[in-house]
């Protein structure tokens, strides 16, 4: 199985419960996520009866105008992220501030069936995509061969889940950077526009700048006031990238 473009699917969302004893004078329509970093904003001011009289998105965008960015820590959002490459999660895991990561195993799960990750930079070129294929079948050939040698060679394990992880732990170095990986990505709003204004960009990598602008347009469906800023546009490469309008709030 080969795949052109990320899955992602939002598996958690923030649940907002409204302190009786501290009601908000709420003006226009927000997620629940939206309202959880408004009500930890205006408890800084006491500002529950809102006295400007300021919409949710409204106020949030005054939030990220001031560079108050420690009450988006609030909200957290969780992703399942499905075919994307190991080249790209090893990128992804270096945001480590206000993120939690569950990748797939390579040592555990048989990689003999494996799914892989066509780079952007050759899609559309039969040439090199047919160059590229061959590549990988003959590496994933060549992991199918050397897990079963490998199990043949300790076959003196008597623990069999044992044996199994010592085959595949060393079959899986011939596997390419493409192969395809799933990973849960937990992130509070704050860590994912840092995230997102670096991995978005003109400047990043292919595969994870095109996850990014994924991702950017379902947190935008999530949580518009918490990313609003962010402009989606078509970059001089004829890839689509995006631009943020307030920087490591």
């Amino acid at each position: 199985m080969l795949f052109y473009e990320p899955r992602i699917t939002v598996i958690a969302r923030p649940a907002f419960v409204e302190p009786e004893h501290l009601p908000v004078d709420w003006k226009g329509e927000s997620s629940p996520g939206e309202r959880l970093a408004e009500f930890a904003g205006r408890l800084c001011y006491m500002s529950q009866r809102n006295p400007a009289g300021r919409t949710t998105h409204d106020y949030l965008t005054n939030i990220l105008k001031q560079g108050h960015g420690s009450v988006l820590e609030h909200a957290n959002y969780s992703l399942l992220i499905e075919g994307v490459s190991r080249s790209l999660t090893h990128e992804l895991v270096r945001h480590r501030a206000g993120f939690a990561y569950s990748q797939l195993s390579q040592r555990y799960v048989d990689e003999s069936h494996a799914a892989f990750v066509v780079p952007p930079a050759i899609i559309g070129d039969e040439a090199l995509e047919a160059r590229w294929k061959g590549q990988v079948d003959s590496a994933q050939s060549a992991y199918v061969a050397l897990v079963e040698e490998l199990m043949a060679r300790y076959a003196w394990v008597d623990d069999k889940i044992h044996r199994r992880k010592m085959a595949r732990e060393a079959a899986r170095g011939v596997l390419p950077n493409s192969t395809e990986t799933k990973i849960v990505v937990t992130g509070n709003a704050r860590a994912w526009r840092t995230m997102l204004e670096l991995r978005s960009s003109e400047g990043a990598e292919l595969e994870i700048r095109r996850m990014a602008v994924t991702v950017l347009r379902i947190m935008q469906g999530e949580a518009g006031g918490l990313f609003r800023d962010f402009e989606i546009y078509m970059a001089g490469d004829r890839r689509e990238a995006a631009r943020v309008g307030h920087h490591k709030v």
